[in-house]
């Protein structure tokens, strides 16, 4: 049973649907520029269906960002301690961290590893499209070869850099997959540049996000080479979304201490308005709980609420 059937009919549901509009508003039915804004659609669609899980993920990052002096001071309790017990307590304080503040290390692959599947299905239903093949769907043998043979510039959509000898087709995916790549370079950019807390600039998050910096773009430009231009339509306006949706959120969210955090608050400062207020990031002291009641305090039959440690040491005082 083929896994990605589903995520295929839905893909096919998305490109007809849309190519069929854009044909009614009076595209041509067979023309590369119904088949772009088709490709276009299914973007704006899976995008704007991910936006809850970008979200959730500018959230994750803030924390990791937040929690960055926290797992450093942990790091350097145990450095130096190889043995298993210290590599087992280690890790297990740092999932503890990670659970408390509502943080996650892989959270800035999380939207990327969702569109995978989008991807790998698009890829395939053109695929198929290139031999003229009926998708699993609304996407008949009439359709698929349209989509086929549809041209962007002279160029067929499913033309590859390396599947066609025509000057027009290497120059087309050449220039795609340098924006490609580059969109996805400025996008980490701008991350780093403007949305880090110099504090952290050091840590282990930091430095994964500086391999991420090189890693992804390279990604890119080595299998963009392979891809049906079809394919690389997609990608690159989700790029460009991701790219502008960044740059929205990095100015209306920043991270607290990094650079476009100060400039948010000169803004709001200079409109009048109330300043951001920074949050602190939760320290493991301040999360210690003592389950147990104290002798002095009758049991009433309900539950007692657990008491931070710094809690119950001001209580001992009064």
């Amino acid at each position: 049973m083929d896994l990605l059937w589903p995520i295929k009919w839905l893909i096919e549901l998305i490109l007809v649907s849309a190519h069929t509009g854009l044909s009614y508003l009076g595209l041509g039915y067979d023309s590369g520029i119904s088949w772009v804004l088709a490709i276009i659609a299914l973007v704006l669609v899976v995008r704007s269906a991910l936006i809850p899980v970008f979200v959730r993920q500018i959230r994750s990052q803030r924390n990791m960002m937040l929690v960055q002096p926290e797992l450093m001071k942990l790091q350097k309790k145990y450095k130096g301690k190889n043995d298993r017990e210290s590599r087992e307590k280690f890790a297990r304080e740092q999932m503890d961290l990670y659970k408390r503040t509502g943080s996650n290390p892989f959270s800035s692959c999380l939207p990327l590893l969702l569109q995978m599947p989008i991807f790998m299905g698009l890829f395939f239903v053109l695929n198929g499209a290139q031999r003229n093949e009926a998708g699993v769907g609304l996407l008949n043998a009439d359709l698929a070869f349209s989509f086929s043979q549809a041209e962007m510039w002279g160029a067929k959509l499913s033309d590859t850099f390396f599947g066609s000898d025509a000057i027009n087709v290497k120059i087309i995916a050449g220039i795609m997959i340098i924006l490609m790549s580059g969109s996805q370079f400025i996008t980490q950019k701008q991350i780093m540049a403007k949305n880090q807390n110099p504090d952290v600039q050091n840590s282990q998050f930091m430095q994964t996000q500086k391999i991420l910096l090189y890693v992804l773009p390279l990604v890119f430009l080595v299998s963009g080479l392979t891809f049906p231009l079809g394919v690389m339509t997609y990608w690159l306006v989700s790029n460009f979304w991701t790219m502008g949706q960044q740059f929205v959120v990095i100015r209306n969210m920043p991270t607290p201490g990094s650079q476009a955090y100060k400039e948010r608050q000169e803004r709001l400062a200079r409109k009048g308005k109330p300043l951001d207020e920074q949050p602190k990031p939760l320290s493991a002291n301040d999360d210690e709980v003592e389950d147990t009641q104290t002798p002095t305090q009758p049991d009433s039959g309900q539950r007692q609420q657990p008491v931070s440690k710094n809690r119950a040491k001001k209580k001992k005082k009064k």
